[in-house]
């Protein structure tokens, strides 16, 4: 009776695993054929605890950091096709492949009648055609513009005695360019002799300047563009009272292979100055037309 437990009975190590034994055999009933399976599950379980036991423990490696590369995206190569423009037809790529054909009088008639026939009456066209005794003869493409000029004005020695008028010229020559204008006077010197030439293009020329020369001096040839010429007659700077022949340098090409026609700043104003004046005095008979 002395004797007394070091430990209370629930402090007993395993006393968990008893205590739950316990409970199973007094509260279930098991068939005796369970007991091999009991056996052979318990045999499983120290067998699992004993492989646990034995295997030491593993220390985890820690990874060593690496080196990070960042690899851009490669381009993925454009898979469809670009559809193919359609390039625009230049007007020097056209006459390249057209063969060049001297310009006659019914190229000016039918210029004349597209300008005009969209915005004017039937009546209005009639009065701005020109026939054909209008015109000179046109340039072949075989002439320089000396011989072509001697061709077209036989008598101009008489012409050019008789003139005295200020403020107008005996022929009237229209270009595309100031450039050009110099070419012409330059080609024309077995034809004009001693006769007065007078430039009439804005390069490096100021308008009051030519109308101080065309009012002081007596000029027989008059070459420059059409804007200039058109500046100076709405300005009383030249007048049409002398004269007789009115050349177009129709047929001749710039770099871009253009004509005077195929310029829209020169083509409206070239047809700007005929209707001004030119076709009543053509009509009239005083002023004869020149496509060279």
């Amino acid at each position: 009776m002395g004797d007394t437990l070091e430990e209370p009975w629930w402090d007993i190590p395993g006393k968990n695993d008893f205590c739950s034994d316990f409970w199973l055999l007094k509260n279930v009933s098991f068939d005796p054929s369970d007991d091999e399976a009991i056996e052979k599950a318990s045999d499983k379980k120290t067998a699992t605890h004993q492989d646990s036991d034995s295997k030491p423990a593993v220390k985890k490696k820690r990874k060593q950091p690496t080196e990070c590369f960042l690899s851009q995206p490669e381009e993925k190569q454009e898979t469809t096709v670009k559809a193919k423009r359609r390039k625009k037809k230049k007007i020097s790529d056209i006459l390249q492949k057209t063969a060049s054909k001297p310009g006659v009088p019914a190229d000016l008639q039918n210029l004349l009648g597209q300008h005009f026939g969209e915005n004017r009456s039937v009546i209005e066209i009639e009065e701005l055609k020109l026939s054909d005794s209008c015109f000179l003869p046109s340039n072949d493409l075989t002439h320089s513009f000396s011989s072509y000029l001697k061709e077209i004005c036989p008598k101009w020695a008489k012409l050019r005695k008789n003139h005295k008028e200020k403020k107008s010229v005996v022929m009237l020559v229209i270009c595309s360019s100031a450039l050009r204008s110099l070419e012409l006077i330059k080609s024309m010197t077995a034809f004009k002799g001693d006769c007065r030439v007078l430039k009439l293009f804005a390069k490096h020329i100021k308008i009051k300047e030519q109308m101080n020369m065309l009012e002081k001096g007596v000029f027989h040839i008059g070459i420059g563009t059409p804007g200039r010429v058109k500046a100076l007659v709405e300005q009383d700077g030249l007048c049409f009272n002398s004269t007789r022949y009115m050349i177009l340098d129709w047929n001749w090409r710039d770099q871009k292979l253009r004509r005077m026609m195929d310029i829209p700043e020169i083509k409206k104003e070239t047809i700007d100055l005929l209707e001004m004046s030119i076709i009543k005095l053509c009509r009239e008979g005083s002023v004869k037309l020149g496509l060279f």
